[in-house]
């Protein structure tokens, strides 16, 4: 079997799937450019917990974990079956590599559901959702990706779920694309700039290096998975890059493959 990519997805709002002003289709492009895993281990940043869990549902719930958007929204179902066998190889795997973990049953966040949805619209791929540790920091979560490596031999995708920057202080729901803050670009730009070079030091440390952090990332739970994603990346990974734009101001969508040399 061929070695999956590892990915980091900018899920960007729940309404991704009813609003057509934002960029829908291109999640089902970048879908049909990766091969098809066996099933897809996916770390939300809405799903914190202290210590690692991995959800062994066998046919987890839609989670609506948001408040005052359309009823159309909280109609949505998606109904991918779980994995409950790579959740417990996740698990197992963390604690090989000194990372306590466990499982216990779990449905799928928005941060899971929202990018499964508009990649695997059959809903026909297995998911199991492995939680991040908010207050941990970007080294912690890029042990658990090389933990995790091994799954990618297995057709397992691991995927990070957040957003290149979130600033949700600083949005402005009514602001045009042309409109987004400068300091957006500075960011994504350094950090795919040390992406590309394969500066994992840099990266680890960006709250301290990167341009504009704190700014960008308030709190870095939305940043915590591609840390994740790329730990379990190849240390002569290739690096893919599909930007999307930047709304509201200071949340720019951009999702990144880690692929095989």
């Amino acid at each position: 079997m061929n070695r999956m990519p590892s990915l980091f997805l900018s899920h960007g709002a729940p309404t991704l799937p009813i609003d057509p002003s934002m960029p829908s289709a291109e999640f089902g492009t970048l879908s049909a450019q990766l091969p098809r895993p066996e099933a897809i281990l996916m770390l939300s940043a809405h799903w914190g917990t202290a210590q690692p869990l991995a959800s062994t549902a066998e046919h987890p719930e839609t989670i609506h974990d948001f408040y005052g958007f359309p009823r159309q929204l909280y109609e949505i179902q998606y109904p991918a079956p779980g994995a409950p066998d790579i959740a417990r190889r996740a698990a197992a795997l963390l604690n090989e590599h000194g990372l306590l973990a466990d499982t216990q049953l779990h449905g799928l966040d928005h941060g899971a559901w929202v990018p499964m949805l508009l990649m695997f619209p059959n809903a026909d791929v297995p998911v199991a959702q492995l939680s991040i540790q908010p207050h941990m920091d970007a080294t912690h979560h890029f042990r658990l990706g090389r933990a995790l490596r091994a799954l990618r031999d297995e057709g397992v995708m691991v995927t990070g779920s957040g957003q290149i920057t979130h600033n949700l202080r600083a949005a402005d729901f009514s602001a045009r694309p042309e409109d987004a803050d400068p300091r957006v670009t500075e960011f994504t730009d350094w950090f795919e700039t040390k992406l590309a070079g394969h500066d994992i030091d840099a990266l680890l440390d960006y709250r301290r290096q990167a341009p504009h952090a704190a700014y960008m990332h308030p709190t870095d739970e939305h940043l915590l998975p591609v840390f994740a994603a790329l730990g379990a990346a190849d240390d002569d990974y290739t690096l893919a890059i599909q930007s999307l734009g930047t709304f509201q101001k200071s949340l720019a969508m951009t999702n990144y493959v880690f692929g095989t040399a």
